[in-house]
């Protein structure tokens, strides 16, 4: 039950962004999930904003203020005896996304000059180092 008012949360809020939302300092926010605590009563909302620093903190004014008309709507649409509080929380997924891939690049820049120095490299002893059982020894 929670998990599908969950989601009809997170469309109705994405759907007043887009359309009823007329805040200038709003950018272009993706709502990417909403958990609910046990009871129903409180909504957190985790989002993401294209665009810089100012773009982020603009919208998170923005939401701010918003969140009144978004949490009465939320509460007539679904028709909920009682509209959950609904919180913002910036969500850390875009930032950690860019972590990874400055961890990936400087592992194939490290690949390739592991490669270089490998490249006309030759074994330090025999070709087989072995012992076999027809030696003479």
């Amino acid at each position: 039950m929670r998990a599908r008012t969950a989601e009809q949360i997170k469309v109705i809020v994405a759907e007043m962004l887009e359309r009823r939302i007329k805040d200038p300092r709003l950018g272009f926010v993706t709502v990417t999930d909403v958990r609910m605590s046990g009871d129903g009563r409180e909504a957190s909302l985790f989002y993401t904003v294209l665009g810089d620093d100012q773009a982020r903190e603009d919208t998170a004014v923005a939401l701010a203020s918003a969140t009144g008309l978004l949490r009465s709507t939320v509460g007539k649409r679904l028709g909920l005896k009682f509209a959950p509080v609904l919180t913002f929380i910036p969500d850390a997924l875009a930032d950690d996304a860019a972590g990874i891939e400055e961890a990936l690049a400087a592992a194939r820049a490290r690949d390739a000059e592991i490669a270089a120095l490998a490249e006309g490299a030759r074994f330090a002893g025999e070709a087989d180092p072995y012992k076999h059982d027809d030696d003479d020894s």
